[in-house]
């Protein structure tokens, strides 16, 4: 594979560093402090676009900032595994953008140019984990995410936002620090590099016990993945404004988390360590009660965004499973459904925030005819949740097909009974509500008038809504992307 020396990977992280200094000079101006925040977002999506004719041609863009120990470098990489994971995050960045500001100018929420400026810096950070070449880079953008994020989630300066916040940085930071540096340290021990390869780079390089507990460190350090029991910090952290609350949940926090996974599980371990080792299975089996758990958690939430909540923990390890399935289908499921689930996900918290915006209401059981006062809230609720489902015609069913099909390649017929039965669990408390908002009658008995909220709050939502079928009739992009991912790793 022919490596490319390019300055794009650096340029595009920076751009969001930048971002910040031009948000805070023009505090006093809200239309150019926002300008801003949409230009350099509109630049850092083209520059990671531009890279795809590259990476689709075979071809792996890097980039050395320092090297700091033989082996141990801050140093990027874009493949095709990093390319679809930032391609993701930014272009819903700027649809996050737009969201935010029908949701933050309405509600009169204080502070927004702090609210912007960290923003910008989680988007950079998230992209920063996605084009990173090895541990240490991955690390250091890792925790400048978990920083960045902390600032958003106490954004309210309440008693409520401040214990989530200390919660959040206890297990992301706590357990990053605590787990996830040790594995580090102890990968470089053993094998003199950080670097990701296709192959691993721990295979003989320690004892089966040692391999298995730095396994251990690794899964217990990566917080953001919200693997049960590390996944309490992601329902506390609702608390934040609900443009936090996509961030955290399809556009950065917990995809970088999976992200993270993944690329330990694959190319630090590698697949056949995985394999000669059992980990995959345990990691499946880990991933499944998850899975289920967390989908009967989700059941019994009313407060709407708690429900999101539990149904991102679970669907999160969705992901996770593509680390055990080791099959070409398997690990392109998992890689396809941070694609699939990022669009019908960021769907259904927008449509939360624009039906609080609109009506103060947080609970279900306060949703009863709304679907007749906010049709199109409403109906981009109804298909983003068939799209988490992994329902056609919707993205969600793709990704969900090939762990499907992923689980029959390596006989895992239990683990496909989990995919299944998920779905059948996530159709139980998503679909309910769209039928009661439609179909039922509201507690006020006057005359129903369509009253949307704000058009830069209604408009995100169906636009993401549509693009979740967009990607179930025009998969080949990222589809493309996660085979090539994929074969590099186990092969055709």
């Amino acid at each position: 594979m022919e490596t490319v020396t390019s300055l794009k990977p650096i340029i595009a992280i920076a751009l969001s560093f930048f971002c910040p200094i031009l948000i805070i000079v023009s505090y006093k101006k809200p239309n150019l402090r926002e300008s801003w925040t949409f230009v350099i977002a509109f630049i850092k999506f083209a520059i990671i676009a531009s890279m795809v004719p590259a990476v689709l041609a075979g071809q792996k863009i890097v980039c050395k900032l320092v090297e700091i120990l033989p082996g141990v470098s801050i140093a990027f990489k874009v493949d095709a595994f990093g390319l679809l994971f930032a391609m993701v995050s930014s272009s819903l960045w700027i649809v996050t953008t737009v969201y935010s500001i029908g949701y933050m100018r309405p509600l009169k929420e204080h502070s927004q140019t702090r609210y912007f400026s960290y923003f910008a810096l989680a988007l950079s950070s998230a992209v920063g984990v996605a084009f990173s070449a090895n541990l240490l880079t991955l690390y250091l953008f890792y925790e400048m995410l978990s920083l960045s994020t902390y600032s958003l989630v106490t954004h309210h300066q309440d008693a409520q936002s401040r214990a989530s916040g200390r919660k959040y940085l206890t297990y992301l930071m706590g357990g990053s620090i605590a787990f996830f540096l040790p594995a580090v340290i102890l990968t470089y021990h053993l094998t003199g590099t950080l670097e990701f390869s296709n192959q691993g780079i721990l295979t003989e390089a320690a004892s089966g016990t040692l391999l298995t507990v730095m396994f251990l460190l690794f899964l217990a350090g990566i917080g953001k993945a919200a693997i049960m029991p590390i996944h309490a910090w992601l329902p506390s952290a609702m608390v934040a404004p609900t443009p936090v609350s996509a961030l955290l949940h399809a556009v950065a926090v917990v995809k970088v988390g999976v992200f993270s996974v993944l690329r330990v599980c694959l190319y630090i371990f590698g697949a056949d360590l995985l394999n000669s080792l059992s980990l995959d299975v345990f990691l499946l089996y880990f991933a499944s009660f998850t899975i289920i758990v967390a989908s009967l958690f989700a059941l019994k939430q009313d407060n709407l965004k708690a429900r999101l909540a539990y149904s991102t923990v679970g669907q999160l390890s969705y992901i996770v499973l593509a680390g055990g399935l080791i099959s070409l289908s398997g690990i392109s499921g998992g890689m396809l459904h941070i694609a699939m689930h990022a669009f019908g996900k960021i769907t259904l918290f927008f449509c939360a925030g624009a039906i609080l915006v609109n009506t103060g209401i947080k609970n279900i059981s306060q949703m009863k005819g709304l679907g007749k006062k906010m049709p199109f809230t409403m109906a981009a609720f109804f298909i983003g949740s068939l799209s988490v489902i992994g329902m056609p015609p919707f993205g969600g069913f793709l990704s969900k097909w090939y762990l499907a099909l992923g689980c029959i390649e390596v006989n895992q017929i239990p683990i496909l009974v989990v995919i299944l039965t998920s779905s059948l669990l996530n159709a139980a408390y998503f679909l309910p509500i769209a039928y009661h908002a439609f179909f039922s009658a509201g507690d006020d008995q006057g005359p129903v008038i369509m009253e949307e909220a704000p058009l830069l709050a209604v408009a995100p939502p169906v636009f993401t809504a549509l693009v979740s079928f967009v990607l179930f009739v025009y998969p080949g992009f990222f589809v493309k992307l996660a085979k090539m991912a994929a074969m590099g790793l186990v092969g055709s």
